[in-house]
């Protein structure tokens, strides 16, 4: 009898080592977009406590896992403390979170306010909890970091999410507004942060499978089918696969804002706009097809190793 081929261990070997250099490639690039994001915005300053608020989703997880490994070669240090809200849903594994920001080795602070009984006493069934729930977080998180003295607190929205709320502000607001990467609360005591504003969701997603984060499901806005925020995504989802970078260039758009070509009376003085006889070279060639072109290089994220 013939001695057996090892060829399944030579292709199983084959193929982990192409998954650990697919996951380093990745590793590198969320560092660097995030490490962008950062220095784009000026997000995190030397000295800054900078309070991390982790729901036990994908997104959250994923930037303190970043953090964490921006904070051991930053040349400026600052201090992170991750904060879980726990809103009492029912059957939450209130053990999950503590049991994982222990084995980090963060500091944490975990707070309990039942938000949920709230929302679903003033939220008729079948209606988007979404609203009242941020306010309700949004209020306590506030109070949160004032009590543990953060400088800075930053929240999981990646390039994804800061997308759709331009849409959805655009088709339901009849506003050009969107979700900033860095902003003063609306309280005017703290600065919120979104390191994650150049990063693709789908990105993340691959992060969270191969970091293996204990993702906890939310029981409130996370099983309401349909909602207009979902579709959207699944409509600038399904432009990128037709048209890849679609999506990178709406945000490179956001970035790029020419007010004269717009019809915001508060940003541009139509009223009193006249002619003068000197060129203009952003005149009336705003339609011409050559003045449709990529970012400048220095608006350009990068989304290769």
């Amino acid at each position: 009898m013939s001695t057996p081929v090892e060829l399944p261990v030579a292709v199983d070997g084959a193929k982990s080592r192409k998954t650990a250099h697919e996951a380093n490639k990745l590793s590198k690039r969320l560092h660097r977009q995030v490490g962008q994001a950062i220095a784009d915005f000026n997000m995190i300053e030397a000295g800054d406590k900078v309070m991390v608020c982790v729901s036990g989703g994908k997104d959250s997880y994923a930037l303190l896992d970043i953090l964490l490994g921006l904070q051991r070669r930053a040349p400026a240090a600052f201090e992170i403390v991750a904060v879980n809200l726990d809103q009492k849903q029912p059957g939450f594994p209130a053990d999950v979170l503590p049991d994982y920001l222990r084995s980090r080795g963060v500091a944490f602070h975990i707070e309990q306010q039942d938000t949920y009984s709230v929302v679903r006493r003033l939220i008729p069934q079948g209606q988007t909890m979404c609203s009242l729930c941020s306010r309700l977080r949004r209020g306590i998180l506030y109070r949160v970091a004032s009590e543990l003295g953060a400088t800075k607190i930053a929240l999981g929205h990646h390039r994804d999410d800061i997308v759709v709320t331009l849409l959805m502000n655009m088709f339901f607001g009849s506003r050009m507004k969107g979700m900033p990467p860095k902003l003063v609360s609306d309280d005017g005591r703290h600065v919120v942060i979104r390191p994650l504003a150049y990063v693709a969701e789908l990105d993340l997603a691959r992060w969270a499978a191969h970091r293996r984060f204990p993702i906890i499901p939310c029981s409130l806005c996370g099983n309401q089918d349909n909602l207009q925020r979902e579709q959207i995504k699944q409509m600038i989802h399904e432009w990128e696969r037709l048209y890849p970078g679609r999506i990178d260039n709406m945000l490179h758009a956001m970035g790029n804002i020419v007010a004269s070509h717009l019809m915001d009376r508060r940003l541009y003085p139509f009223s009193t706009l006249k002619a003068n006889g000197q060129p203009d070279v952003g005149g009336d060639r705003a339609f011409d097809v050559d003045d449709v072109s990529a970012p400048p290089p220095d608006q350009k994220v990068q989304s290769d190793n």
